[in-house]
């Protein structure tokens, strides 16, 4: 897990951008104003200088020095600098707006989560703060990322989560348009697993006889484990070599014409929710699960109790962004900000 999966589960808030207004330090020795710090945005009563900009990201900046084009560099650095700045303005309409709602987050409870953080990564506590050297990040700010996350958190709970229901009727409408489809008469849905042999470089690109031995081994091993009653697209998710394996190996409807030789010779003598043999290709070795016939019909492709928690999750993450957008709008544009 990367030190900053915690900060980057949150929402990336607000959008706004940030630059600059003026510090003046008289130096030393010296008989005039030298610029050491400028003011880049001003977000209600507070203002947001350079020097929070490059403390906040500078492990960020660090990142894009080391790997950007020379050529690229600058232009990188400055949208770099716009992204840290926004993020800042952010960091000050949460604490602004926490501060309204007399929510605060104790340092015990920063103490808490960096420790949690530390876990997590399977670090202690002092090798978690290498880390952070390491990257560019010192443990001040990695803390006040923490608090900012914390005060969000709580703030969502006020101001945005209490208003979101998700009824039984919202979660069958989803199971009904994703996990159901009308196969018209003729038609065969399928699942699909592939696994596929690797070319050998030195004789023209051709599949290599022991490679594709290896392949069938594989095939032949998650073919079981269907067999035995594990769920299908979830095994093809994990272990399929063909791009289907993103949806589950669901390949949708075909005709029985339009099916290669090989896989009509194994799909159309099977039943649905039957799955079939190796099928043996050029590249590799497949096998196939049936969910309708070629009666047609409507294609479950999942149980519906096995799918509904999943499904409120998902209808919850989509009515929280809306909630969250609306509540952010709101907050900006009671919001005086003014980037110099």
């Amino acid at each position: 897990m990367n030190i900053f999966s915690g900060m980057n589960r949150c929402f990336r808030t607000f959008s706004g951008a940030v630059i600059i207004c003026a510090l003046i330090l008289v130096c030393p020795g010296k008989g005039q104003a030298e610029l050491v710090d400028r003011v880049v945005a001003v977000v209600n009563d507070d203002v947001i200088t350079m020097s929070d900009v490059n403390e906040e990201g500078k492990a960020f900046f660090q990142k894009i020095t080391e790997q950007a084009p020379a050529n690229e560099l600058s232009g990188a650095l400055r949208r770099a600098r716009e992204d840290v700045l926004n993020g800042l303005i952010d960091k000050k309409l949460i604490s602004q707006e926490a501060a309204k709602q007399k929510v605060s987050i104790s340092n015990e409870e920063v103490d808490a989560a960096f420790k949690q953080m530390s876990v997590s990564n399977q670090m202690s506590p002092e090798q978690f703060r290498d880390q952070l050297k390491k990257v560019g990040m010192t443990e001040a700010v990695y803390r006040e990322n923490l608090r900012n996350q914390m005060l969000q958190s709580k703030l969502l709970n006020y101001e945005v989560r209490s208003k979101i229901i998700i009824t039984d009727d919202m979660i069958l409408d989803y199971y009904d348009t994703h996990y159901t489809n009308q196969v018209d008469q003729g038609g065969y849905y399928l699942l699909q697993m592939g696994f596929v042999a690797k070319k050998d470089s030195q004789s023209s690109g051709k599949v290599d006889a022991a490679t594709k031995l290896e392949a069938k081994k594989r095939a032949e091993r998650v073919l079981s484990l269907v067999e035995s009653g594990q769920d299908f697209s979830s095994l093809a998710k994990k272990f399929s070599e063909l791009p289907s394996a993103a949806d589950g190996g669901n390949i949708g409807t075909f005709q029985e014409d339009e099916m290669a030789e090989n896989m009509r010779a194994a799909v159309t003598s099977l039943k649905p929710g039957q799955v079939s043999k190796l099928v043996e290709t050029p590249d590799g070795y497949q096998f196939f699960k049936l969910l309708s016939s070629q009666e047609g019909g409507v294609v479950v492709q999942a149980p519906y109790d096995s799918v509904k928690e999943e499904i409120k999750k998902t209808l919850y993450d989509e009515k929280l962004k809306a909630e969250f957008e609306a509540w952010v709008k709101k907050i900006k544009d009671a919001a005086y900000i003014k980037k110099m």
